[in-house]
């Protein structure tokens, strides 16, 4: 444990995709390490690049200032995975060795690794290395173990679903049905909540298997009650053929079955840029202070993360490969079968109205 009587030197990266409230992260870790705690703070440019490069940048106050609205991140993000295997299945031992080598030569006492599953994976992996590491998460799919919400989800989930408000209209004056494709590979978190308060009748995730004649016959069902559109929401995760966008593949699929005039939107980047919602600066600060408090407690290792209303901390090695998926019984789930909402699984012919 480093000793406080000594002013501490700490490094922040930003990993991975980049998405809103990193930079009010990187102020509530910053703020707090040197009005607090007399810490000097290092920016580290371009994720773990900027470790194998030395890429670095002092954090002042003054550089502090005025990012807290910002999207983006001032530092910076890549891709790089520097523990990622090879095809042979071995690391490219050069960079974990030259990662090691130059936190000891910048004298850092700690590092704060912003980022989501994939960063978190690379910060436990630098923590077993002997490195001094805290872990913030960040993402808009919500999928990190451990914690109960990440930073980068509130915003993109208004974003999605201001899009979705927005195709009702056009859906409705055409009197067509509308397939919107939003982000999220493995975890329907930010797909399941837009969908619900956008006011989807479809809603497709990856964690639920879905067929889609049992859409095509719902969305029938629902022309013949002489509902005028529909609106289908997918995750980019679920299954359909190599190289076709999702919500091409069941836009067309769905006007095949039904006849029904269907178009596609894919909402892309839209859902990662501009600033971050009031709630997502709010959890970025506390997570970005929780997380100077953990290193003046010399306690390493370790994820930041929110239970409940408490905010606390979970080891970084139990985060590892694990990802928080949408169980097939979530409460929210139930509620929307409840309103009619078809899931594209054998119980949505039970739901149509």
């Amino acid at each position: 444990m480093p000793s406080i009587n000594k002013p501490l030197k700490i490094g922040i990266l930003s990993a991975g995709g980049d998405c809103p409230g990193i930079n009010a992260a990187i102020r509530g870790v910053g703020k707090t390490a040197i009005v607090e705690y007399g810490m000097q703070v290092i920016g580290i440019s371009s994720g773990f690049l900027g470790l194998i490069n030395e890429e670095y940048e002092e954090l002042t106050e003054e550089k502090l200032s005025g990012i807290l609205t910002l999207g983006g991140t001032i530092l910076g993000t890549s891709r790089e995975k520097p523990f990622k295997k090879d095809k042979n299945g071995f690391y490219h031992i050069d960079k974990p060795k030259l990662i090691k080598k130059h936190y000891r030569e910048m004298g850092f006492d700690a590092i704060v690794c912003i980022g989501g599953n994939g960063t978190q994976r690379t910060a436990s992996m630098m923590a077993q290395e002997g490195l001094n590491i805290i872990g913030l998460p960040k993402t808009i799919d919500n999928d990190v173990w451990g914690t109960d919400v990440t930073f980068g989800f509130d915003s993109a989930l208004g974003i999605a679903t201001e899009a979705i408000d927005r195709l009702h209209t056009t859906a409705n004056s055409h009197k067509r049905i509308m397939v919107i494709e939003l982000m999220g590979h493995n975890a329907g978190w930010l797909t399941l909540y837009a969908g619900i308060a956008g006011g989807g009748d479809v809603i497709l995730l990856p964690e639920i298997p879905y067929d889609i004649k049992v859409v095509s016959d719902y969305l029938l069902h629902r022309a013949k009650a002489r509902k005028p559109y529909s609106i289908v929401v997918v995750a980019e995760g679920i299954e359909k053929p190599k190289k076709e966008r999702v919500a091409t593949f069941i836009a067309r699929e769905i006007q095949k079955h039904t006849g029904l005039e269907t178009r596609e939107t894919i909402l892309g980047y839209i859902q990662r840029g501009g600033t971050p919602s009031h709630n997502d600066r709010i959890l970025a600060t506390r997570f970005g202070a929780h997380a100077v408090e953990l290193i003046a407690r010399g306690e390493f290792g370790q994820m930041v993360a929110k239970k409940g209303e408490i905010t606390t901390s979970v080891p970084l090695k139990e985060v590892g490969d694990k990802l928080r998926l949408v169980p097939a019984d979530f409460p929210l789930i139930k509620k929307g079968r409840n309103m009619g909402i078809c899931f594209g699984d054998k119980f949505c012919d039970q739901e149509i109205v």
